[in-house]
């Protein structure tokens, strides 16, 4: 309620905590490629940003 006045968000909408393909974005999902477009399985614990293609060798994204 950004004023006070029970006009803020409603409950239960969005995409929920650790959602989506921003960092963090919890432990499932995929690495992707951003120059080859290869794909991985996102391991848990490890960034995608410090994983190295294994086709090309460039720096995966969460995706």
């Amino acid at each position: 309620m950004p004023r006070g006045d029970g006009t803020g968000p409603p409950n239960g909408g969005g995409r929920g905590r650790m959602g989506g393909n921003r960092p963090g974005a919890g432990p499932t999902g995929k690495c992707v490629c951003p120059n080859c477009g290869e794909t991985i399985s996102h391991q848990r614990g490890v960034p995608c940003y410090q994983v190295s293609c294994p086709k090309c060798g460039t720096k995966m994204v969460r995706g």
